[in-house]
């Protein structure tokens, strides 16, 4: 419901009408089967359009879908090693680690200890060492490795192209 007398109008295809009663526009609009929407309440005099506003609601709504299915969510994804794990195992879980990077995805390394390996924590460090030597190429520290209980983590993500 407009109040104000006076309004500025712009017509269903985008023409400027100028500024004319309001009564006058409602009945253009009325005329035409289409809404008489104000869009731009805060100027003197208000700005109204002829407009169909369930087609225009209906476009906003499919047009934020759209923008919302092409965002990407930034997940953490986990990949797991040990202190003795074979080389073959590690470029096994490096090659996983490059698709999860490649997909914009943060991963974290982490190392699990286990009994007496919990006495040679160097070794853990060693292989998340030699492991980020091989993804440097695409990807940056952002959380240095660090021990919390049985397991070492590090977080890396994705360097800026």
């Amino acid at each position: 419901m407009i109040r104000i007398p006076q309004i500025f109008v712009i017509d269903d295809e985008g023409n400027q009408l100028g500024v004319m009663a309001t009564k006058d526009a409602q009945r253009m609009a009325r005329e035409k089967g289409l809404d008489l929407v104000e869009v731009a309440p805060n100027q003197r005099p208000p700005v109204c359009r002829i407009m169909d506003y369930g087609k225009f609601k209906y476009e906003a709504k499919k047009k934020a879908q759209s923008s919302k299915r092409k965002q990407h969510q930034v997940h953490l994804k986990e990949v797991r090693v040990r202190p003795k794990i074979a080389q073959g195992d590690l470029e096994v879980k490096v090659r996983r680690a490059r698709e999860f990077l490649e997909k914009g995805d943060k991963v974290q390394i982490t190392c699990l200890f286990r009994g007496r390996e919990m006495a040679h924590q160097e070794v853990g460090l060693d292989v998340m060492r030699r492991f980020f030597e091989m993804i440097e190429d695409i990807a940056k520290v952002e959380r240095e490795p660090q021990r919390e209980g049985r397991r070492m983590k590090m977080v890396v993500s994705r360097k800026k192209a």
